[in-house]
């Protein structure tokens, strides 16, 4: 075709719009799209190289089967006999917990995890691991304690800011918020407007801010401690705010008292007058703050999130405008699962509980490599490549050589599908119907259902489609009435009929992703497009005023009215506006007030003092700090995998300050050698002022083999597994103790 096509793109969670040129199976020719409603025509570098993602030369486009130590091409029927017959004598001989599902959290499509999640849980088992746990459970916990549910999050309202923090974010190139340069760049114009960033690189987000404290790596928590005393001290907490909205304020203040503000800065490397000025600028103004990766998967990952509600709730900045606030959306990112419910599951070696509905993968290797009974035998990989992305690679190695069943659904033939008994090719997100949950916008918020712009090249299927024919095979999905295929060309019929289906059987309600995908999915010609619609047919009934404020009259038809909009509407369409007049409404709690009193986070609020932190900040054996990984405009995690993409570029460089370099005798374009107690690299350097001193940067994403060829050096070989929050069991991939010397 040659003819431009709207879409959108799958290499980060903005999922910005696009418009392709195609021929056959590729794309030749992108551009931003100007109508989006989300991203008006703002393009980064990453999605005007999408046909290096879609013309990928190493596309799987048949099921394979791995004989010996070679891989050879099957039937679907086949590999989908197959492997139902191994996960059934799996279960039968070891139990549900010996399965597992890795899945669910891709950048671009999230429709899967409907089926594989269900799935799993058909099996008998909770055992989901996701990508949402490497970086984000921590704090998806303390949003539970505090909000009521763990899948309610705070975000910035960036338009109502006066004064914008960005902790441990870059958001200049990672894009924390949706078209972040242009953007940003529009509220520096704005007069009275202040930015801030915390954070000890002077990443591009710092070089524009109008604040930038550069704290000493690792020691946030005594930042974070040291503006609370300092709220306190002065008297500059919300008052009227804490008694009307907030329950546990007087519980904790005792827990600050022994806090000393001077020795907290001194070990922080700020000087304290700076942080106290600091301070009242949050507190006086219409602040707002957006937390990243660099105190997610820094020491004390949970304390910080912790420490950061208290920050933000003291000062009154949580469900205001200008402030942090809550969002609307189509479907959660997850499911709460509070660990005090007997029902939520716990990892069986580890002891880690789901959160969110999700184990971090940072353990799985450990729940693989064990003598227990219930140990994880089998493993359905859909969308993930476990072997790149995630800490210690060769403790996963160790791992899946263990396993009986390692099963691989994937676009391309990734590190992690390179060690699976089965490969199964899956449609990319250019080749199906499908699209994510993540949701920006405030207070409209937006729905995309990307289309289908080219024809996949082989046998390639919606992920859905493979969950539904194993789960056949197994006979997990209930009977229902034939008559449900037969009314779906007319949807209100099916609508009701389906209704008085779920009515009269409410135990097959979990199964309706799968009996959506056999009735109306075969006449949509798309599984995914049929649990869009059954979430639709809903979601006005269950958000009667969010879309009422979009323009919608609701009523029964309302669901189907917006499900043809979203049809006919590539880009997206506004599906509801929240109430940003009463915005903690929507709080979950019995009281529904903000709750900062968790008794279990008080010991390690106190724990964390001066003294502490400089014995536990220095290690003799590696005594530099690794970030491993980082957001770059040259960095999409693993789902770019042909190198063409940064030819002519620097893309997985040891950035090291000057000052070390010179220590330690190297130059730029020196190769050095990076070690830390998982392992060791041999990577170019490059020497830039952007590092702080002691402290080096190597991004994730790479190690990638294309083509017989490794490229660049796969970051997780140095992060120990073990090295984690204690709580949640997130990497702590933003502080790895390391040593580096001349190769």
């Amino acid at each position: 075709m040659t003819e431009w096509q709207k879409t959108s793109c799958v290499l980060c969670f903005n999922n910005c719009g696009l418009e392709v040129v195609t021929e056959g199976s590729k794309i030749v020719k992108v551009r931003g799209e100007k109508e989006n409603p989300r991203s008006q025509g703002y393009l980064c570098r990453k999605g005007a190289n999408i046909p290096y993602f879609q013309n990928n030369l190493e596309r799987l486009r048949f099921p394979l089967k791995k004989i010996g130590d070679r891989f050879e091409r099957i039937s679907w029927d086949t590999a989908l006999d197959e492997i139902a017959a191994k996960l059934k004598e799996i279960v039968q001989t070891h139990g549900p917990r010996s399965i597992a599902y890795m899945g669910g959290g891709g950048q671009g499509c999230h429709f899967e995890a409907a089926f594989g999640v269900r799935f799993l849980n058909g099996l008998g088992s909770r055992n989901h691991y996701s990508p949402l746990a490497q970086e984000l459970t921590g704090f998806f916990w303390v949003s539970g304690k505090a909000f009521g549910r763990q899948y309610m999050h705070s975000f910035p309202d960036i338009n109502g800011s006066d004064f914008l923090v960005f902790w441990g974010a870059n958001p200049m190139v990672s894009h924390d918020i949706p078209n972040a340069p242009v953007v940003l760049r529009n509220k520096k114009k704005e007069p009275n407007f202040l930015m801030a960033v915390i954070d000890p690189r002077v990443s591009e987000t710092a070089k524009l801010a109008d604040i930038h404290l550069r704290l000493n790596p690792g020691t946030d928590a005594l930042l974070f401690k040291a503006m609370i005393k300092i709220l306190l001290t002065e008297g500059l907490f919300a008052k009227d705010y804490l008694a009307a909205k907030v329950n546990g304020f007087e519980a904790i203040r005792s827990w600050f008292d022994d806090v000393d503000v001077e020795e907290n800065c001194s070990v922080c490397g700020l000087d304290p007058n700076a942080v106290r000025e600091f301070t009242r600028l949050f507190a006086t103004r219409k602040t707002a703050m957006r937390s990243d990766l660099g105190i997610l998967m820094g020491r004390h990952s949970t304390l910080n999130s912790y420490l950061e509600l208290i920050l933000l709730t003291l000062t009154g900045r949580i469900g205001v405008k200008g402030g942090n606030v809550f969002l609307g959306h189509l479907m959660p990112m997850g499911s709460h699962t509070p660990e005090e419910d007997p029902k939520t599951w716990k990892t069986v070696m580890t002891n880690i509980p789901l959160i969110m509905g999700v184990f971090p993968p940072n353990v799985l290797p450990e729940e693989i490599d064990n003598d227990h009974p219930q140990r994880i035998r089998a493993l359905i990989v859909s969308g993930s490549n476990p072997l790149r992305s995630y800490a210690d690679t060769r403790a996963y190695e160790k791992a899946f050589a263990k396993l009986d069943l390692l099963v691989t659904i994937e676009v391309a033939m990734s590190e992690t599908a390179v060690l699976s008994h089965y490969v199964l090719p899956a449609r990319s997100g250019y080749e199906k119907w499908d699209g994510t949950f993540f949701q920006w916008g405030y207070p409209d918020y937006y729905f995309d259902m990307r289309r289908p712009v080219v024809q996949p090249d082989g046998e390639q299927v919606e992920e859905a489609t493979i969950f539904v024919e194993l789960a056949q095979r197994l006979e997990m999905i209930p009977d229902y009435p034939s008559k449900l295929r037969e009314l779906a060309k007319d949807r209100l019929s099916f609508g009701l009929a389906l209704m008085e289906y779920i009515r009269a059987n409410p135990k097959a309600e979990p199964w309706l992703p799968y009996i959506l995908a056999m009735t109306i999915g075969e006449e949509l010609g798309s599984k995914n497009l049929s649990t869009l619609w059954g979430l639709l047919a809903r979601f006005p009934m269950m958000h009667k005023e969010d879309v009422t404020r979009a323009g919608y009259k609701v009523s029964p038809l309302t669901g189907e009215e917006i499900f043809k909009k979203i049809l006919n509407t590539p880009g997206g369409v506004k599906i509801g506006v929240v109430d940003s007049e009463n915005d903690l409404s929507v709080l979950k709690t019995p009281d529904k007030k903000i709750h900062i009193l968790f008794p279990e986070m008080e010991s390690w609020v106190k724990e964390v003092t001066p003294a502490a932190e400089q014995t536990q900040l220095v290690n003799k054996d590696y005594p530099m700090v690794l970030i491993a990984g980082n957001h770059m405009e040259m960095v999409a995690n693993t789902i770019m995998r042909d190198p063409a993409w940064n030819e002519g570029r620097r893309p997985c460089t040891l950035r090291i300050n000057p000052k070390d370099a010179e220590n330690l005798g190297i130059r730029d374009g020196d190769m050095v050698l990076v070690e830390t107690e998982a392992g060791s690299v041999k990577v170019e350097v490059e020497v830039t002022d952007s590092s702080f001193r002691g402290q080096v940067i190597i991004p994730h994403g790479f190690g990638l083999i294309h083509g017989g060829e490794t490229y660049g050096v796969n970051v997780n070989q140095l992060a120990p597994a073990k090295h984690r929050d204690r709580l949640a069991g997130t990497p702590l991939h933003r502080y790895i103790p390391c040593r580096v010397r001349r190769a």
